[in-house]
């Protein structure tokens, strides 16, 4: 009996991470599985392991958080109730305790959000990209994940724009990409992405007007500008693709 109560219980929690809704559904599988039908929840997604990569229960700060794990054969999946805690948190449990890559999805609103966390999980999971040892969250990652997530669309953004600076030598490659990432991460700013380079504003400005020529894209221009960062991710995130910057 109780082995065909556990089953029951898997079967519930899969329901939900796949998405399934009916009449009664959530309101069972908490009464069978102990949760809160209501409340925060998030999934992670790891790849699979032989043993569980944390304890059923932990607290975050002032915040309890309850691990509910579920192996199937391509990976792990842990449903999270997150109470008050933020799913950052979670990411953090999970990178210290366990090798990555992996995915935690955004907190999600009760037990029926469940196949909605499970998906932008695997889409986090996405932004790892080949050979990736994180575990990282969605937010903050979205544009990677769409790129990542349509692979035909993003090889061809990735030719397009990049194709010429990707032929270039490696050295010239990543110094040009690096200078690229280092005035993104400064908002823009020639003046500060050059103190974090250790080099002159005038320096940035000359790389950045090379790298405009080689991808035919104006990083004053949005549209463009947002091709440029896009194509970046793409090429880092893609297989079989040289890594730039990497």
């Amino acid at each position: 009996m109780r082995q065909r109560g556990e089953e029951r219980g898997w079967a519930l929690l899969d329901a939900l991470l796949d998405g399934e809704t009916g009449p009664g559904l959530t309101s069972l599988a908490a009464a069978v599985l102990g949760l809160p039908e209501a409340g925060r929840y998030a999934v992670a997604v790891l790849p699979p392991a032989r043993e569980r990569p944390g304890p059923a229960h932990l607290t975050a700060g002032a915040h309890p958080l309850r691990f509910l794990w579920r192996a199937r054969p391509d990976r792990e999946i842990a449903v999270v109730t997150l109470g008050g805690a933020d799913p950052a948190a979670v990411a953090a449990f999970l990178a210290d305790r366990c090798p990555g890559p992996g995915g935690v999805s955004p907190a999600v609103a009760g037990l029926a959000g469940l196949g909605t966390a499970r998906r932008l999980a695997d889409a986090a999971l996405l932004t790892c990209g080949p050979g990736g040892q994180d575990v990282v969250c969605l937010d903050g990652r979205v544009p990677a994940a769409l790129v990542a997530g349509r692979t035909a669309v993003s090889a061809y953004l990735a030719a397009e724009v990049f194709g010429r600076l990707l032929a270039r030598g490696p050295a010239d490659r990543d110094l040009l990409v690096s200078t690229l990432d280092a005035w993104l991460e400064c908002g823009g700013s020639a003046a500060r992405a050059a103190d974090r380079l250790g080099c002159h504003r005038n320096t940035v400005l000359n790389r950045l007007r090379r790298l405009e020529g080689l991808t035919s894209r104006s990083l004053s221009r949005p549209r463009e500008l947002v091709e440029v960062v896009l194509a970046l991710d793409a090429v880092r995130l893609l297989p079989g693709r040289a890594a730039a910057g990497s």
